[in-house]
């Protein structure tokens, strides 16, 4: 049996993405109920270099919009990254369900064997379509989705699994 492309990638990118939005919205909850910095929030980070909880955020956004454009072979959309807020936060992440939203089983089914070229900065990575979306991409959604999550616990939003996880 073959994977589609499609549902190992879109479905499951909405749903983390959706997840991480749920976070944010009980983290907004905390914040305005204990009448919290809320900048002191988004711009925790759990060690001194590690990314801070916006650029945890900015980086799943994208990561989701990069594979997805990647596979199917279009422009990957720039956003600014100047969210401040828990609601500048949400507003990218709606942004970036919007956009992977839009693509179709056919334009991503059977990518599997696709070059993909990444760089960063002078280094240049080549991966096969399906090599880059399960051992990259979704690792590395994960990864910032699971980072949002334990800094928002470690400031003691009343989170748990259930949240990081969905409606599965």
């Amino acid at each position: 049996m073959s994977i589609s492309m499609y549902h190992a990638s879109v479905p499951r990118i909405v749903s983390i993405l959706t997840n991480v939005a749920h976070l944010l919205d009980k983290a907004q909850t905390h914040v305005e109920t204990k009448k919290w910095n809320e900048a002191a929030l988004t711009q925790f980070r759990l060690y001194p270099d590690m990314f801070p909880l916006t650029r945890q955020v900015q980086i799943a956004c994208d990561t989701a919009k990069g594979v997805v454009a990647r596979l199917a072979g279009v422009e990957i959309p720039v956003y600014e990254d100047n969210e401040v807020s828990i609601a500048d936060l949400k507003a990218r992440i709606a942004k970036t369900i919007a956009f992977v939203s839009g693509f179709t089983a056919a334009q991503l089914d059977g990518t599997e064997d696709k070059d993909i070229l990444t760089k960063r900065g002078d280094v240049e990575t080549h991966y096969k379509g399906m090599q880059f979306l399960l051992n990259h991409a979704m690792p590395n959604m994960h990864f910032h989705a699971t980072t949002v999550y334990a800094i928002l616990r470690h400031n003691g939003i009343e989170i748990g699994k259930r949240d990081y996880l969905g409606k599965v």
